[in-house]
């Protein structure tokens, strides 16, 4: 049985101060989890419209619950499909985009979702509920495979021997559970390196990014939403770790990027004019009164970007 869905919002106002504009507008939350942005949004609209997007039921669940009454709809679909949807609702443009891209803490908090290294249940991690699983993932990957995902998403430098400990460990029987994942990784790594901090936070970050395909449904999102965009339209994201901050900030900057013609040119011949302009020229951070409060968002960046040219 789960636990009621819960998700402590990071940034609040500033997330959606860089997405709001005009009360009448449209505008698209991404990552609706809890409803805490969009009912912030959602509040200062009059004559306006959101759309709240999430591939998880019960954050939709949780999040129409919380803003009835008020003029939202729904979409039970991953981010990476804005485009498709958007033409579903008949909508073309949009006044403001918001996503937090961080794992919400019910998901965290939630054992059955399996997500968690604190608690020992089935190995899941799916944030719809649908297609490979992180039990697939760990069991039937080949070591190469597995070793890319644990160096790349989670930039853990001990990838090789907790690799090696999960295809030892998985001959003998398939591995489970999170508790069982979580041992395996611990007797994996030098000691002085476990007790310094937990060691299965990097490598379940790694297969939880893997199973949800999740940085290449960031980038895919980004690129959409901004094609969406209307001109004077803003975009706030949220991120939680640098994998997901370099696609974002790599992806600003290019729309940010006019000309691209080699130095050498007299003059430009591509023709390219930026079409974004930053409203973060460096990533707002939490203050130490928010890190205080709810410690999760310690490593939360907010970057907002404006479009300027279609």
């Amino acid at each position: 049985m789960s636990i009621e869905f819960s998700h402590t919002t990071v940034l609040l106002k500033q997330t959606v101060d860089g997405a709001f504009g005009d009360k009448s507008g449209v505008y698209a939350d991404l990552t609706a989890g809890g409803g805490g942005h969009s009912l912030e949004l959602a509040k200062r609209l009059d004559g306006g419209r959101l759309i709240c997007f999430d591939a998880d039921d019960e954050a939709i669940e949780a999040s129409k619950k919380r803003l009835e009454g008020y003029p939202v709809t729904f979409v039970r679909s991953n981010f990476r499909n804005i485009s498709a949807e958007l033409d579903k609702l008949g909508i073309d443009e949009l006044d403001g985009i918001m996503a937090d891209l961080g794992v919400s803490s019910h998901q965290l908090d939630d054992a059955e979702r399996g997500f968690s290294f604190h608690n020992d249940a089935p190995l899941d991690m799916r944030m719809s509920g649908e297609g490979m699983s992180a039990r697939d993932v760990v069991n039937e990957y080949d070591f190469e495979h597995l070793k890319r995902i644990l160096y790349e998403y989670g930039e853990e430098k001990f990838a090789v021997q907790i690799t090696w400990g999960i295809v030892e460990a998985r001959i003998k029987k398939p591995i489970e559970t999170t508790g069982e994942l979580a041992e395996i990784i611990k007797n994996s790594v030098p000691g002085t390196y476990r007790r310094k901090k937990n060691p299965c936070r990097k490598s379940f970050q790694a297969i939880r990014i893997e199973v949800n395909d999740e940085l290449n449904a960031i980038s895919e999102a980004i690129e959409q939403g901004f094609e969406r965009l209307k001109v004077g339209g803003k975009m706030s994201v949220i991120t939680f770790h640098s994998l997901e901050d370099r696609i974002v900030k790599n992806h600003f900057r290019d729309f940010c990027t006019g000309c691209t013609c080699p130095p050498e040119f007299p003059v430009c011949v591509c023709g390219k004019l930026p079409r974004g302009e930053l409203v973060t020229k460096k990533p707002i951070t939490p203050s130490d009164a928010e890190i205080e409060q709810n410690p999760r968002s310690r490593s939360a960046k907010l970057r907002i970007i404006k479009k300027i040219r279609t």
